[in-house]
């Protein structure tokens, strides 16, 4: 099986805008649906991130501080999943719970050494 990441992406204002309960109910339902992904044997891990982070640019590895106020969205979490093919996992991403509150799923294939042979 190959494997791929499964970035959330969310609105910073949605997020803030939400109600203790709603909050709640986003967390359950991930929850949930990472119960689901692991019957079904596509979760390998996952995990919710924190908002503080930092950013290292350049050549002089410039440090900033987060969250990014350039950014109207931060990347909330991610899944890591194992499919057959990519196309597999996008059936899957229609299903996370952050689409419910506005946000995004970006999907990144993990490069294996297949992937490696097959450029050379």
């Amino acid at each position: 099986m190959k494997k791929f990441l499964l970035l959330l992406h969310e609105d910073i204002q949605k997020m803030s805008d939400l109600s203790p309960r709603e909050m709640e109910e986003l967390t359950n339902a991930h929850m949930a649906w990472a119960t689901k992904l692991a019957e079904t044997e596509h979760l390998i891990s996952g995990d919710g991130l924190n908002e503080n982070g930092v950013l290292i640019t350049g050549k002089e590895c410039v440090i900033k501080d987060g969250p990014y106020l350039e950014s109207k969205e931060l990347i909330g979490g991610y899944y890591l999943l194992q499919a057959d093919d990519l196309n597999t996992v996008v059936e899957i991403a229609k299903e996370c719970p952050c689409h419910l509150w506005g946000g995004t799923t970006e999907i990144r294939p993990i490069m294996d050494m297949e992937d490696y042979e097959q450029e050379s």
